[in-house]
């Protein structure tokens, strides 16, 4: 079977609903989409210490989980050989969040196919589906990009922009394999 990495801030789980939380809490008063399209919640004036909340114990653990992710994971999972990897190391806490948000929301996917790393240049998979330039950059198979606020202007990958787009470029993917 071929092999996707898979991240998941961004991906499968969904930071920007608390970034929005911190940003409402701080602030008292939540961005409109349209404030912070093109970049991060933490990058709009004055709001760079959110950006501190991610080194927090719990950050990652309630995330919400992006529509459609488990069930499209699911269905990958039947016929690619499925890894999560995501950059955990920069914040130590994330570690615990993460595997445990993982075996709540994605219990399909075995704790050994969970790869937590700070530099995702060493993986070596087919396919992998970030929300980040920087790791498809150095990445050797396909690059997907997924749709994020940081990544709107980028043109040098294939994008996806939700999990009905990701099965039916797979779904794709295996009818040209069976070709």
């Amino acid at each position: 079977m071929k092999r996707i990495a898979l991240d998941m801030d961004e991906v499968i789980a969904d930071v920007y609903p608390k970034f929005l939380d911190y940003y409402e809490r701080d602030f008292g008063f939540r961005p409109k989409r349209e404030d912070y399209w093109g970049k991060k919640v933490y990058e709009l004036e004055g709001a760079m210490h959110i950006r501190k909340y991610l080194f927090e114990p719990g950050f990652f653990r309630d995330l919400p989980v992006m529509e459609g992710s488990q069930e499209v994971v699911k269905w990958l999972n039947e016929h690619y050989d499925i890894y999560v990897v995501t950059s955990a190391m920069e914040f130590r806490n994330s570690l615990i969040d993460k595997r445990d948000w993982l075996e709540e929301h994605f219990p399909f996917i075995h704790w050994k196919k969970v790869i937590m790393c700070g530099d995702k240049s060493v993986i070596n998979a087919d396919y992998m589906i970030d929300d980040h330039v920087r790791n498809l950059v150095t990445f050797n198979g396909k690059g997907l990009l997924y749709t994020a606020t940081h990544n709107t202007e980028e043109t040098r990958f294939s994008r996806v922009d939700n999990w009905k787009e990701v099965r039916t470029f797979f779904e794709n993917e295996l009818k040209n394999e069976s070709i």
